[in-house]
């Protein structure tokens, strides 16, 4: 394994994501990891032509619509992937969190991933608390989420 791949317990790259038309984040219309600090983020790497992520986007946006306002944020970040089919696959599943494009895939260099879909849930300091490869479930999500929220940071 390579050992620069980030993992549970480290901190997570930093990375500034600048979202699709008409999905921000508390008004923003372009992000930091450093902004987001204090927050439970949840970053989800996806790609339209991948079948697998069409298994947890449903679970994502419930779990989106379940935590948004207790201090977790959700970002979707879409892996080599055009943007008008991202959109489409967007408004196909009725998505509202925040989506960016990966410009010339570097956050996903810097995350290392192997493919999609690759989810990793970082604490309240910035550091990687859970990596799922492969989709991601709803209890996963509530378990890895629903323990770090009563940890308060």
């Amino acid at each position: 394994t390579n050992a620069t791949r980030p993992e549970a317990g480290q901190q997570a790259p930093a990375f500034n994501l600048a979202f699709f038309d008409g999905y921000e984040w508390n008004g923003k219309t372009a992000a930091s990891l450093d902004e987001m600090n204090g927050q439970v983020v949840v970053m989800n790497f996806w790609a339209s032509w991948c079948v697998e992520c069409r298994v947890e986007t449903d679970d994502l946006e419930a779990a989106w619509q379940k935590y948004a306002d207790q201090g977790v944020v959700f970002v979707g970040v879409a892996y080599s992937d055009v943007e008008p089919k991202s959109i489409e696959y967007m408004e196909e599943f009725d998505v509202t969190f925040p989506h960016a494009p990966d410009l010339g895939t570097r956050i996903s260099k810097d995350y290392e991933i192997t493919g999609v879909p690759e989810t990793f849930i970082i604490d309240q300091n910035g550091e990687i608390a859970h990596v799922q490869i492969g989709p991601i479930s709803s209890s996963t999500l509530d378990s890895v989420i629903g323990q770090l929220l009563a940890r308060g940071g």
